[in-house]
């Protein structure tokens, strides 16, 4: 059992926080534990709690977690921070979900890799088929990579010709320092915008997820459209 590994403490403090967050998020909102910096022990437990979606920021921090826990064989692993290009290889081994993509050229790096690595497979053989999501700045923001609005509309034609991508999504997170009313809007715009994509039809690109939202404003963001959450202080508490 699981939960045989688990302190009884920690099980009991992650089973009080999960009760009190999941009457909030909708069956159709995918919930992801936020487990950076937070030990394999808080994985066990959120795992014996029956989640199955977690996010890491660090690539290397990861492949460490994935290698204590390869009999938890079912775990969806999503990469929810900055992806260096020379990290692109190992990101695409080791996640199912990187909602970090933030460039043409980093989009590019891993289509290149994609088709080499599917060129070179064995017969049969069966590797790790990531999907994307297109991390976006709705409002300037000179902390945060991605494109603006401006900027996606002009890479979204090379950005289709990249056939071995799954671009599933945007991803989009609010400048520190915004209101409830502010925060809400730039949401609300992500939306919008993944909205006016999916319209376009665009090859190779859909819209199906939107990646926003996290504990200080997970309310905000289901209640504008978004389809995954990242929640690690409201799981978790604080680091």
């Amino acid at each position: 059992m699981i939960e045989a590994t688990v302190k009884p403490s920690l099980l009991h403090d992650v089973a009080q926080r999960l009760n009190a967050v999941c009457p909030l998020i909708p069956e159709q909102v995918t919930m992801i534990a936020v487990t950076k910096k937070k030990p394999v022990e808080a994985i066990r437990a959120a795992y014996a709690l029956g989640i199955r979606h977690f996010g890491e920021s660090r690539v290397q921090e990861a492949i460490a977690k994935q290698a204590e826990l390869t009999d938890l064989p079912d775990i969806t692993w999503h990469l929810i921070g900055h992806l260096q290009s020379n990290k692109a290889a190992k990101a695409i081994e080791h996640f199912d979900w990187i909602h970090s993509l933030d460039s043409l050229k980093l989009a590019q790096r891993l289509n290149q890799i994609l088709q080499e690595r599917d060129g070179a497979a064995p017969h049969g053989k069966k590797y790790r088929q990531p999907r994307f999501c297109l991390q976006v700045k709705m409002v300037p923001d000179p902390n945060k990579s991605g494109w603006t609005q401006a900027e996606l509309w002009q890479d979204l034609a090379p950005l289709s010709q990249l056939s071995h991508l799954s671009i599933a999504g945007l991803m989009t997170i609010p400048p520190l320092g915004q209101n409830d009313d502010e925060i809400y809007d730039i949401f609300s715009q992500a939306k919008a915008f993944a909205d006016q994509i999916q319209h376009r039809n665009v090859p190779n690109i859909t819209m199906e997820q939107l990646s926003m939202g996290m504990s200080g404003d997970y309310p905000l963001a289901i209640k504008a459209g978004s389809t995954m959450v990242r929640l690690g202080r409201t799981l978790f508490g604080d680091r």
